[in-house]
């Protein structure tokens, strides 16, 4: 198989993958709530009054032939490959993205599988360079983001670990970075070492001595 923005080749056949904004797939989604064929969840749910349930989802429609089956990775009909990856509990489509399913998270995540570990009492899956290095919060990511108030277990937007435990989104948190905010916004501990900042500060104040006038003045508190 090879890619580019425009098509996609499989076994000599050319076939346009349908795609949307969030995935590339030569397949619609029959929804399993109202029949209806979407490239994606994503795109259903923008649309509807109500939300499609990927783990009912049993049929799919080739893009290519336009066959209607049961959900599989490769088209029945055509031979056409609905995605590089595929899973059968999601059934997710999409390019290769190293995606691996997480049994205990109970929804597909970005691997590769090896960079990542499922911590039991944050219950959700971690860089590997946190095992052992974190605080644990219990299920922390079922909480919604404590900036934009969106699901954090199930977005496609990679999440942040703060010092304190809590997750934000990880473009959440870029944005707090870029307005000066550096707290968490549910318990108010630093959203990063400050240990240098403090140093600087304390070399500015060291440099800037106490006018005359106000050295021996003391103020309660």
């Amino acid at each position: 198989i090879r890619e580019n923005k425009e098509e996609t080749v499989i076994n000599g056949k050319m076939a346009a993958p349908v795609g949307c904004d969030h995935y590339i797939r030569s397949c619609f989604l029959k929804a399993p709530c109202c029949g209806k064929a979407y490239v994606c969840r994503l795109c259903h749910d923008a649309e509807e009054d109500h939300q499609m349930d990927r783990f009912l989802v049993k049929e799919v429609q080739c893009s290519v032939c336009n066959t209607v089956q049961q959900a599989q990775k490769t088209c029945q009909e055509c031979n056409v490959t609905f995605g590089d990856y595929y899973c059968d509990i999601c059934h997710l489509f999409d390019k290769d993205k190293k995606q691996y399913h997480c049994q205990p998270c109970g929804i597909c995540r970005i691997g590769p599988r090896e960079k990542y570990f499922h911590c039991q009492k944050c219950n959700l899956c971690l860089a590997s360079d946190l095992r052992g290095n974190h605080k644990c919060v219990e299920n922390v990511s079922r909480q919604n983001c404590p900036v934009c108030m969106e699901d954090m277990h199930t977005s496609r937007i990679g999440a942040h670990v703060l010092p304190c435990g809590h997750l934000l989104h990880k473009t959440c948190f870029d944005d707090m970075v870029r307005t000066g905010a550096y707290r968490c916004p549910l318990c108010m501990h630093s959203a990063w070492n400050m240990e240098d900042s403090w140093e600087q500060m304390d070399k500015d104040m060291a440099q800037s001595p106490m006018p005359t006038e106000y050295q021996d003045a003391t103020v309660k508190v």
